[in-house]
């Protein structure tokens, strides 16, 4: 069925993805029988698209980031509870 109305969309994907819900079942289990059919092997699908370069650097930029922030993170909360306990362990005035 989708090799036969792959001309009316724009992709062998796409036409996958409008007639999958249309005989009940899931695009990638479409995708996975017709690959099938095709005696074609299948590649496994990692759930993550493919990256440039730019995406790279900027991942790799935020990946440091939230490192930084995780450990500036650890000192604020380190420090809170010194401060925490240095005030409870303070004598109380009258």
């Amino acid at each position: 069925m989708v090799l036969e109305h792959e001309s009316d969309y724009g992709s062998q994907w796409q036409a996958i993805c409008a007639i999958a819900p249309k005989i009940g079942c899931a695009n990638e289990t479409l995708r996975a029988w017709l690959r099938q059919s095709e005696g074609k092997p299948l590649a496994p699908v990692t759930g993550v698209m493919a990256t440039t370069g730019d995406e790279q650097a900027r991942i790799k930029a935020l990946e440091q980031e939230v490192r930084e922030l995780r450990q500036a993170n650890e000192i604020l909360r380190k420090a809170s509870a010194y401060f925490a306990r240095a005030e409870l362990d303070r004598p109380f005035k009258s």
